[in-house]
């Protein structure tokens, strides 16, 4: 069963997006039908095999070549008859899948699927190239052992895996599973070798041929699973022989392993491909085998290896939720205020699909940025290479005298080359950036560990390790100068640090909350359709990941299958018989989400195999090609170099032993304890949002009024900081700097940005504060305790408890005093003297508004003239900043012919309202106005997004009194349950118009360096675009 989710813990799905990183997301390139796992047919089961092997049944293909036709490798797949669901069938092994099976398989979203969108499957794809090639008899008898000891060789997958409703706005919260998406394993016997065996005859000459052969059957498998999508009974894999035209048997020859990777990760296809070789010599020796495997069990789900059977969300709900799991959210969170680089600079926009407001679209339902066109075009690029036993054992050595492992090693390396090519060709000397590289990890050593590798299944997961900020070029610096020590230092610290990373993922059990905060997600939410929105985005292009490093580790240090004859289980084999392993090479495709950068490594025989498989045209062929020769040199040098001292004295801050997690909880404490304090305000907020998006007609007009709220939103809790910040740099104490900056300020700021930079606590815990602290301070906004004048985000929000929706129509506010309105007589200057108002700011002070009709009359502009802060909003600092003097701003808008006098139209921001003048007050002797109230208001869907109300005069200060009698007027308009009243409105602070300009060191510096002139520029420039 499905539970429910409560309604706040829709708000958690922000975070799916960085947890939906923690296991591979690659897709497979867009299959060209719809994919639907559904009630599935059955296929006659063939209960006995006939011990005489016959080649007619097998799928002889054409030969592949590097210029392979659309047709080659994708036709004559089996068809049958369909029938009504067999989960029933008796003898049938079924079994629910996991959450991450369901992001490979993938699971299917229903209102994408009603557009005829369909998601495509993630495939797995390894070559094995061997010194001799097997009879076709052997092969084939091997292939239907191994089918019949692993199940999900034999399984298909039933179930359509919807929800029995989603219950949220953006149709992404999933309740109740009626059907879930569900393997089904037929009876051994069920397959014959030919439903999943092809053989490729290589037209030419020798090894060449062949690999050719070979190399295009693989990147063609890395991008395409439709073979297996149109498989309604399965199996969800297939193995290809290639084999060079007339070679003979003791020519070399490869096969190519492709499935759904849901059934499938490297450790388990080398368990697979082991047995086959193993089955082959034993049926060319002896014409059986005589120690088959012993039949396994369907395997369990990754969830449940990791986490123990029964302990899936949908068993125990919020009940394993633990502070460490909590924790562990708010550190992915976290990661993306380090802006890992995630494109090169010729392709775009780096970071911007993992920015909070890229987030926040994506769970709205929307690519950040929009939608990429070429999204649906992108294919992995290949490069392969092997380094030398000599290099590889070099490496190896040099690795165990520093004292990390080899894959830290590649996770050095690789953020390294990175570096060299994310300038996209344009040199930017100074320039640094930070990497954010994905590690897989084997999930069978984490958590309960009850999968041990004995069968086929996908047990695949990853941490990140975020490093830097690395110097462009530092791979090519490093090339150039391997045995330099500072050279040394880099490429080695890197790799500790890689170390440490893993390490405290490891024992703060990270792998296990990894999976539980998983599979809460896609337990409860569409994440395939969210994937799908990243895939889709014009901000990251699908990616996720500056580089990524999948190392499967010693291919002969596996474990076996079990055989019914051994007591325990041997090793892995390189040579079997005569059949001697020369390459390994495997990967899954980048091309829809995943890595920038991408190697897959194993080692065979004593040397290192390397698979780059990036995604094209973000990497193209020549880049890729680049890229692996450098990675490889850079290997090469590292290896040979002379080794360093591995011991880092540091600096005091590196050998500071800060308890670990303890700075990082603390945080994560008080920023839930300010979520929780807000928790009303929140939801209230999502439940205005749901209602005006399902009452507005144009989709457009919803985000457009979001975006709006969304820009000051964020706005005032930046600004805060800043503030802070300008008053303790002028209230430090000390000498200054250039008559400028405290000495004592700049000592802080280097022990501080040391702190950060050396202590990965202190880093993690200043990112969960800044988290928490600006959803805290949104929640106060939402709840109406940070300020009712400046900061009152609370959409339709409610006066003295009761909730007033939408916005007045003019009538209903409109005063007598405007019969007989004049515009004309309303353009000139006006002093602001209060306003609620949160696209203003409380922190401005003496503003004004020099209002103005274009000359058709059917526009107009006002000019809003502000100075900042306030003396009493920074009192150290207000008179040292840039616009302590002044900026102006411009707002535009029309005057509708249609609407009574005394409404203008606002526009900015991508929406438009009307600014009603409510009230004015006229000079009795020169009927000139004085005073005037406005009031704007944005309506969308029946529901208040934003309220703006201005007292405004023609003098720069006025009484209280009379600032009481506009607050009368106003409340005789009805205005006080929108904003009007005097606890609601921000009192505008005045400095006096006879003040003489500021002048001082800080003002004198801004002047010499233009600030001044840039604003006075800036503002022409608005001004004449507007117009």
């Amino acid at each position: 069963m499905n539970p429910s989710p409560p309604s706040y813990l829709t708000s958690l799905l922000r975070f799916s997006l960085f947890l939906a990183s923690n296991l591979h997301l690659t897709q497979a390139f867009p299959s060209p039908q719809p994919l639907l796992w559904t009630a599935a047919p059955t296929r006659h089961h063939r209960s006995s095999r006939s011990s005489h092997f016959s080649t007619n049944n097998l799928f002889f293909a054409d030969a592949v070549t590097e210029k392979e036709s659309n047709d080659v490798l994708t036709t004559q797949e089996p068809t049958t008859p369909t029938t009504p669901p067999s989960k029933s069938l008796a003898n049938h092994t079924h079994r629910t899948l996991g959450s991450q099976e369901l992001l490979m398989l993938p699971r299917q979203y229903r209102p994408k699927l009603d557009r005829g969108e369909s998601f495509p499957s993630m495939t797995h794809v390894q070559a094995t190239v061997l010194s001799a090639t097997p009879s076709l008899a052997a092969l084939s008898q091997s292939i239907e052992i191994a089918m019949d000891t692993h199940p999900l060789l034999r399984c298909h997958v039933e179930g359509d895996g919807e929800p029995a409703e989603r219950i949220d706005l953006f149709r992404m919260v999933r309740k109740g599973e009626p059907d879930p998406c569900t393997f089904v394993a037929p009876p051994v016997g069920t397959f014959e070798a030919g439903d999943v065996l092809r053989v490729v005859d290589a037209p030419g000459e020798g090894v060449d041929a062949m690999e050719r052969s070979w190399k295009a059957n693989f990147a063609r498998d890395m991008d395409d699973g439709s073979w297996y999508e149109r498989r309604r009974t399965g199996p969800l894999w297939r193995l290809t022989l290639h084999r060079s035209e007339g070679g003979g048997e003791d020519a070399p020859c490869a096969l190519v392993f492709a499935a759904n990777h849901a059934i499938s990760d490297q450790g388990s296809v080398n368990v697979l491909m082991d047995q086959i070789l193993a089955d082959v010599v034993a049926i060319e020796e002896s014409g059986s085998v005589t120690n088959k495997a012993v039949p396994q069990d369907m395997p369990l789900a990754m969830e449940d290896s990791v986490l123990g059977r029964n302990s899936r969300w949908a068993d125990v709900g919020l009940s394993a939720i633990t502070p460490g799991t909590i924790k562990y959210v708010l550190d992915k969170a976290a990661e993306g205020f380090k802006n890992p680089v995630i494109l090169p600079d010729a392709k775009g926009k780096s970071g911007g699909g993992d920015s909070l407001i890229g987030a926040v679209s994506t769970i709205m339902g929307r690519s950040a940025g929009g939608e990429s066109e070429g999204s649906s075009q992108r294919k992995s690029v290949l490069q392969f290479r092997s380094l030398s036993k000599e290099t590889t054992s070099d490496l190896l050595n040099a690795c165990r005298n520093h004292g990390v492992s080899v894959s830290n090693a590649l996770i050095a390396a690789i953020a390294l080359t990175s570096t060299d090519f994310i300038d996209g060709g344009d040199a930017k000397p100074g320039k640094t950036r930070n990497y954010k590289v994905l590690q897989s990890l084997d999930m069978r050593r984490f958590g309960a560990r009850l999968d041990k590798c004995e069968t086929v299944a996908c047990m695949a997961g990853s941490n990140d390790i975020m490093l830097g900020p690395l110097p462009d070029r530092s791979g090519e610096t490093f090339r150039t100068s391997p045995e330099s020590s500072q050279c040394q230092q880099l490429f080695w610290n890197l790799a500790r640090e890689g170390k440490d990373q893993t390490k405290q993922f490891v024992d703060s059990d990270g792998p296990v909350h990894a999976v539980r905060v998983f599979d809460f997600a896609m337990t409860i939410s569409d994440m395939n359709n969210l994937v799908d929105l990243t895939v889709k985005s014009k901000d990251s292009q699908g990616r996720a990941y500056s580089a990524g490093v999948s190392n499967v580790g010693v291919y002969e240090r596996q474990k076996a299958v079990r055989r019914e004859h051994d007591l325990e289980r041997g090793n892995i084999k390189v040579k079997h018989g005569k059949y001697e392993i020369l390459d390994v090479f495997f990967g899954t495709p980048h091309s829809r989400t995943g890595c920038l950068y991408i190697v897959s490594a194993m080692t065979v025989n004593g040397s290192m195999k390397l698979t780059f498989h990036p995604a094209s045209p973000i990497v193209d062929e020549e880049t890729n090609a680049k890229f692996a020769d450098a990675f490889v040199e850079l290997l090469e040098k590292a290896s040979n170099a002379k080794a360093s001292d591995p011991s880092d004295s540091g600096n005091v801050l590196s050998q500071m032993k800060i308890p670990e997690g303890s700075l990082s909880i603390a945080a994560a404490a008080l920023g839930i304890v300010g979520l929780a304090i807000h928790a009303g305000a929140w939801s209230e907020f999502f439940s205005n949002l749901a209602e005006m998006k399902s009452n507005v007609s144009d989709p457009k007009e919803f985000w457009d009024a979001f975006n709006f709220w969304v820009f000051f939103a964020v706005g005032h809790p930046l600004l805060q900081p800043i503030l802070w910040i300008s008053d303790v740099l002028h209230g430090s104490p000390g000498p200054l700097v250039f008559d400028l900056v405290p000495a004592s300020f700049l000592m802080a700021n280097i022990l501080f940005i040391g702190a950060t930079a050396w202590s990965k606590e202190f880093r993690n815990a200043l990112n969960i504060a800044v988290l928490s602290a600006f959803l805290t301070y949104v929640g106060a906004g939402l709840d109406g305790q940070a300020g009712l004048g400046d900061f009152n985000l609370q959409i339709n929000d409610n006066y003295q408890g009761q909730v007033v929706k939408g916005c007045p129509t003019y009538e209903q506010v409109r005063q007598p005093s405007m019969d007989g309105f004049d515009l004309e007589k309303y353009q000139g200057k006006w002093y602001e003297q209060k306003f609620h108002d949160w696209t203003q700011f409380k922190e401005v002070y003496d503003t004004t508004l020099d209002i103005k009709l274009t000359s058709d009359k059917k526009g107009w502009v006002d000019d809003f003239g502000v100075k900042g802060p306030a003396p009493e909003s920074a009192k150290l600092s207000w008179d040292k900043s840039p616009v302590a003097n002044g900026a102006h701003y411009f707002m535009f808008g029309r005057v509708d012919e249609n609407d009574p006098p005394g409404i203008l139209r606002e526009s900015g921001f991508g929406v438009e309202f009307p600014n009603y003048i409510v009230d004015v007050k006229k000079d009795p002797a020169t009927g000139e106005y004085t005073e005037a109230i406005q009031f704007q208001c944005l309506e969308r869907g029946g529901v208040r997004v934003f309220e703006g109300i201005n007292f405004m005069s023609r003098k720069p200060v006025m009484s209280e009194e009379e600032l009481k009698d506009m607050h009368r007027r106003a409340r005789a308009a009805g205005m006080y349950p929108y904003g009007a009243s005097e606890e609601q409105m921000h009192t505008v602070a005045r400095r006096g118009e006879d003040e003489p300009k500021l002048d001082n060191n800080w003002q004198q510096m801004w002047h010499a360096i233009g600030v001044d002139k840039l604003l006075e520029l800036l503002a022409e420039s608005i001004e004449d675009g507007g117009r």
